[in-house]
Protein backbone atom coordinates (compact mmCIF):
# COMPACT_ATOMS: atom_id res chain seq x y z
CA UNK A 1 0.00 0.00 0.00
CA UNK A 2 2.92 2.23 0.67
CA UNK A 3 4.61 1.78 -2.58
CA UNK A 4 0.98 2.46 -4.34
CA UNK A 5 0.66 5.81 -2.16
CA UNK A 6 4.57 6.45 -3.20
CA UNK A 7 3.83 6.05 -6.70
CA UNK A 8 0.52 8.10 -6.85
CA UNK A 9 2.14 10.95 -5.03
CA UNK A 10 4.92 10.82 -7.93
CA UNK A 11 2.62 11.04 -10.71
CA UNK A 12 0.39 14.18 -8.65
CA UNK A 13 3.95 15.99 -7.84
CA UNK A 14 5.09 15.18 -11.30
CA UNK A 15 1.93 17.01 -13.29
CA UNK A 16 1.90 20.04 -10.57
CA UNK A 17 5.78 20.81 -11.34
CA UNK A 18 5.01 20.10 -15.32
CA UNK A 19 1.93 22.89 -14.76
CA UNK A 20 4.13 25.16 -12.63
CA UNK A 21 6.82 25.32 -14.98
CA UNK A 22 4.63 26.00 -17.97
CA UNK A 23 3.32 28.99 -16.13
CA UNK A 24 6.60 30.03 -15.10
CA UNK A 25 8.02 29.76 -18.40
CA UNK A 26 5.85 32.80 -19.75
CA UNK A 27 7.06 34.66 -16.36
CA UNK A 28 9.63 36.65 -18.42
CA UNK A 29 8.81 40.28 -17.00
CA UNK A 30 11.01 42.45 -14.48
CA UNK A 31 10.66 45.23 -12.93
CA UNK A 32 10.78 47.61 -9.88
CA UNK A 33 7.44 47.21 -8.17
CA UNK A 34 4.95 48.81 -5.48
CA UNK A 35 4.48 46.65 -2.67
CA UNK A 36 2.12 48.27 0.24
CA UNK A 37 2.13 46.11 3.60
CA UNK A 38 -1.06 46.89 5.51
CA UNK A 39 -3.58 45.50 7.80
CA UNK A 40 -4.18 45.33 11.42
CA UNK A 41 -1.87 42.41 12.35
CA UNK A 42 1.89 42.42 12.91
CA UNK A 43 4.70 42.11 10.46
CA UNK A 44 4.06 45.38 7.85
CA UNK A 45 7.70 46.97 9.22
CA UNK A 46 9.17 43.27 10.09
CA UNK A 47 8.49 42.04 6.20
CA UNK A 48 9.70 45.55 4.68
CA UNK A 49 13.29 44.71 6.95
CA UNK A 50 13.58 41.54 5.60
CA UNK A 51 12.76 42.36 1.77
CA UNK A 52 15.77 45.49 2.74
CA UNK A 53 18.37 42.11 4.41
CA UNK A 54 17.57 40.61 0.79
CA UNK A 55 18.92 43.30 -1.19
CA UNK A 56 21.89 43.89 1.09
CA UNK A 57 22.59 39.98 0.55
CA UNK A 58 22.48 41.08 -3.51
CA UNK A 59 24.39 44.44 -2.84
CA UNK A 60 21.80 46.46 -3.68
CA UNK A 61 21.25 50.21 -1.89
CA UNK A 62 18.76 50.30 0.38
CA UNK A 63 16.70 53.80 1.45
CA UNK A 64 14.52 53.37 4.87
CA UNK A 65 12.54 56.21 5.97
CA UNK A 66 10.11 55.56 9.33
CA UNK A 67 7.57 58.01 9.35
CA UNK A 68 6.18 57.25 12.80
CA UNK A 69 8.70 55.76 14.69
CA UNK A 70 11.68 57.68 15.85
CA UNK A 71 11.36 58.51 19.49
CA UNK A 72 12.39 54.40 20.16
CA UNK A 73 15.83 52.75 20.06
CA UNK A 74 15.22 49.65 18.10
CA UNK A 75 17.22 46.80 17.15
CA UNK A 76 16.43 47.16 13.20
CA UNK A 77 17.76 50.21 13.27
CA UNK A 78 20.86 49.03 14.98
CA UNK A 79 21.21 45.87 12.26
CA UNK A 80 20.25 48.21 9.19
CA UNK A 81 23.04 50.66 9.88
CA UNK A 82 25.57 48.29 10.49
CA UNK A 83 25.41 47.35 6.49
CA UNK A 84 27.22 50.61 6.14
CA UNK A 85 26.96 52.05 2.79
CA UNK A 86 24.28 50.06 1.41
CA UNK A 87 21.47 51.30 3.61
CA UNK A 88 20.56 54.62 4.89
CA UNK A 89 18.17 54.08 7.92
CA UNK A 90 16.63 57.42 8.99
CA UNK A 91 13.94 57.54 11.60
CA UNK A 92 12.21 60.90 10.86
CA UNK A 93 9.09 60.54 13.15
CA UNK A 94 8.00 61.88 16.70
CA UNK A 95 6.41 58.50 17.97
CA UNK A 96 2.79 57.57 18.03
CA UNK A 97 0.37 59.93 17.23
CA UNK A 98 -1.63 59.70 20.46
CA UNK A 99 1.79 60.42 22.79
CA UNK A 100 2.71 63.98 20.53
CA UNK A 101 -0.94 65.12 20.73
CA UNK A 102 0.62 67.58 18.53
CA UNK A 103 -1.12 68.02 15.38
CA UNK A 104 1.23 70.69 13.41
CA UNK A 105 4.36 69.23 14.86
CA UNK A 106 3.28 65.68 13.63
CA UNK A 107 2.64 67.04 10.16
CA UNK A 108 6.08 68.84 9.67
CA UNK A 109 7.99 65.60 10.46
CA UNK A 110 6.02 63.73 8.07
CA UNK A 111 7.17 66.56 5.92
CA UNK A 112 10.64 66.45 6.78
CA UNK A 113 10.76 62.47 6.44
CA UNK A 114 8.82 63.20 2.85
CA UNK A 115 11.38 65.12 1.95
CA UNK A 116 14.55 62.52 2.30
CA UNK A 117 12.05 60.39 0.87
CA UNK A 118 11.28 61.83 -2.34
CA UNK A 119 15.07 62.32 -2.17
CA UNK A 120 15.51 58.30 -2.05
CA UNK A 121 12.72 57.73 -4.68
CA UNK A 122 14.60 59.73 -7.58
CA UNK A 123 17.84 58.23 -6.82
CA UNK A 124 18.94 55.59 -9.45
CA UNK A 125 21.74 54.53 -6.83
CA UNK A 126 19.04 53.35 -4.26
CA UNK A 127 17.65 49.55 -5.75
CA UNK A 128 14.91 49.73 -3.06
CA UNK A 129 12.89 52.50 -0.70
CA UNK A 130 11.02 51.94 2.78
CA UNK A 131 8.24 54.61 3.40
CA UNK A 132 7.85 53.07 6.81
CA UNK A 133 4.52 54.07 8.38
CA UNK A 134 3.57 56.23 5.59
CA UNK A 135 0.18 54.47 5.34
CA UNK A 136 -0.76 56.12 8.58
CA UNK A 137 0.75 59.31 7.84
CA UNK A 138 -1.82 59.41 4.89
CA UNK A 139 -4.26 58.59 6.57
CA UNK A 140 -3.84 61.31 9.04
CA UNK A 141 -3.77 63.94 6.38
CA UNK A 142 0.17 64.52 7.14
CA UNK A 143 0.81 64.00 3.44
CA UNK A 144 -0.59 65.01 0.01
CA UNK A 145 -1.81 61.30 -1.35
CA UNK A 146 -0.93 62.93 -4.68
CA UNK A 147 2.43 63.83 -4.26
CA UNK A 148 3.30 60.51 -3.09
CA UNK A 149 1.80 58.51 -5.48
CA UNK A 150 3.23 61.20 -7.95
CA UNK A 151 6.90 60.31 -6.95
CA UNK A 152 5.81 56.65 -6.41
CA UNK A 153 5.27 56.56 -9.97
CA UNK A 154 8.31 58.50 -11.43
CA UNK A 155 10.99 56.79 -9.91
CA UNK A 156 13.83 54.57 -11.68
CA UNK A 157 13.14 52.01 -13.19
CA UNK A 158 14.15 48.95 -11.59
CA UNK A 159 13.58 50.92 -8.20
CA UNK A 160 11.11 48.74 -5.54
CA UNK A 161 8.87 51.19 -3.75
CA UNK A 162 8.29 49.42 0.13
CA UNK A 163 5.01 51.32 1.80
CA UNK A 164 3.67 49.95 5.12
CA UNK A 165 1.08 51.10 7.80
CA UNK A 166 -2.40 50.46 8.49
CA UNK A 167 -5.25 51.37 7.17
CA UNK A 168 -3.37 52.14 3.10
CA UNK A 169 -6.10 54.53 0.94
CA UNK A 170 -7.80 52.60 -1.66
CA UNK A 171 -6.16 55.04 -4.33
CA UNK A 172 -2.64 53.75 -3.10
CA UNK A 173 -3.51 50.13 -3.44
CA UNK A 174 -4.67 50.23 -6.70
CA UNK A 175 -1.38 51.69 -7.82
CA UNK A 176 0.60 48.99 -6.66
CA UNK A 177 1.56 45.99 -7.33
CA UNK A 178 1.65 44.23 -4.85
CA UNK A 179 -0.53 44.65 -1.28
CA UNK A 180 -0.54 41.78 1.57
CA UNK A 181 -2.89 42.79 4.34
CA UNK A 182 -1.42 41.56 7.91
CA UNK A 183 -4.34 40.05 9.93
CA UNK A 184 -4.57 39.79 13.29
CA UNK A 185 -5.42 36.70 14.83
CA UNK A 186 -4.46 36.65 18.24
CA UNK A 187 -2.01 39.01 20.06
CA UNK A 188 -0.10 39.13 23.87
CA UNK A 189 -0.93 42.26 24.32
CA UNK A 190 -4.40 41.65 25.13
CA UNK A 191 -3.70 39.49 27.77
CA UNK A 192 -1.18 41.69 29.06
CA UNK A 193 2.04 40.95 27.59
CA UNK A 194 3.90 44.48 26.83
CA UNK A 195 5.81 45.01 23.92
CA UNK A 196 8.82 43.04 24.19
CA UNK A 197 12.62 43.34 22.99
CA UNK A 198 13.59 40.68 19.80
CA UNK A 199 9.43 40.70 19.13
CA UNK A 200 8.28 44.30 18.94
CA UNK A 201 11.60 46.15 18.63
Amino acid sequence: MTEENDQRHREKMAKKKASRDKMMARKTGARGVVIVHTGAGKGKSTAAFGMAIRCVGHGMKVGIVQFIKGAWDTAERRVMEGFGDLVTFRAMGEGFTWETQDRARDVAAAARAWDLAAAMLADPDYKMVILDEINVALRYDYLPLDKVLDAVKARPEGQHAVLTGRNALPPLIEAADLVTEMTMVKHPFKDGIKAQAGVEF
